[in-house]
């Protein structure tokens, strides 16, 4: 316990704008490197670590996007493919989900291209994205082209994000929508296969699902993640975290207060108490974190009980970096903190 403690020293970019906090870290890592973005006012800023998180570039703009959506799982995400690196945000208005892509380690940008091919149709503004590093990415989000009710859409690229293929229709729900505002997750399976989480709206519950998604559609029914239930008449506004650890699917997310962890062909189990749920993989095991009012507590592999990781923080993300540690990053006190182990 001595190395983690020493481990979980936290270091904290400040932050980039004197009238916006720094808010909604995303995580990335793959070629080598570890990448994160962050949204601050209206713009979004990217940095890069050359040594799995211990010290980062200064941050440098990617773009601004008028009314950029922040807050709520809402904010910029980051992939690394093969020697791409993609950047993706929604704003309100006009309600497209757009993404920009670096070659040359996020000296430069190009773009941005447009991912969804009917207007305003990701204006909600929760999608997630993944790549795997041959240059295939897939890229979720909940969708408004459709009257009454949200669907989980989808698009595709093979070429490292320069270009996306048409949308698809990922889940519609027979109950009319899935939930309104809960943010999708997804995971690559490695050569081109992913795998989507969403929470849905079945008979009065808000309960996790996941999708398998080959060739750029799904595969196979979507499936309820864990055994309970959670019956609620309104959107509690989180999500979840998939990961893929020795070929298998294993997610964490919150149902009513609690934050549970499911691995394939095991039980769920009860890992804390909490909401804005962040979870990863290596080969130590499984790594949960999630906010509580006291700030943000950890899961990790073996623990009896949650490391406590920070006083103050909220909204952490979670990724494993190239020498196989795991590296979080969250919002605190209008910086980004971050911490490895």
């Amino acid at each position: 316990m001595l190395t983690l403690a020493i481990a979980l020293l936290a270091l904290h970019l400040q932050p980039v704008s004197p009238t916006a906090p720094n808010r909604q870290p995303q995580l990335a890592a793959g070629n080598g490197i570890v990448a994160m973005v962050f949204g601050s006012g209206e713009s979004i800023w990217f940095t890069g670590s050359a040594d799995n998180g211990r010290t980062w570039d200064k941050p440098a703009k990617v773009g601004v996007l008028p009314k950029l959506l922040l807050g709520r799982h809402r904010g910029p995400r980051v992939n690394i493919s093969g020697n791409s690196i993609v950047v993706s945000a929604i704003s309100s208005d006009p309600g497209d989900l757009l993404a920009w892509r670096s070659t040359d380690g996020g000296r430069t940008w190009s773009g941005p291209v447009t991912v969804n091919d009917q207007p305003k149709a990701s204006r909600e503004g929760l999608h997630a994205v993944a790549a795997d590093a041959e240059g295939h990415l897939a890229a979720a989000w909940l969708d408004d082209r459709l009257p009454k009710g949200k669907r989980l859409f989808g698009a595709f690229s093979n070429d490292g994000g320069a270009t996306w293929g048409k949308n698809v229709l990922l889940y519609e729900s027979p109950a009319g929508t899935i939930c309104e505002c809960c943010a999708p997750s997804l995971v690559s399976l490695g050569t081109g296969e992913f795998a989507a989480m969403f929470r849905n709206v079945l008979d009065g519950s808000r309960d996790l699902y996941t999708l398998r998604l080959v060739g750029g559609k799904p595969a196979g029914a979507a499936e309820k993640t864990g055994v309970g239930t959670w019956k609620l008449d309104a959107c509690p506004m989180d999500g979840g975290g998939i990961a893929v650890r020795n070929g298998k699917i294993a997610t964490a997310w919150r149902r009513d207060h609690d934050v549970y962890l499911a691995e394939s062909g095991k039980p769920e189990i009860k890992v804390g108490t909490g909401m804005d749920v962040a979870f990863g993989a290596n080969d130590q095991g499984f790594y949960v974190l999630w906010s509580t009012p006291a700030g943000i507590e950890m899961h990790v592999p073996s623990a009896m009980k949650p490391t406590h990781l920070s006083d103050a923080g909220a909204f952490p993300a979670i990724v494993i970096v190239p020498d196989g540690e795991m590296l979080a990053a969250w919002e605190e006190n209008g910086a980004i903190a971050t911490s490895r182990w």
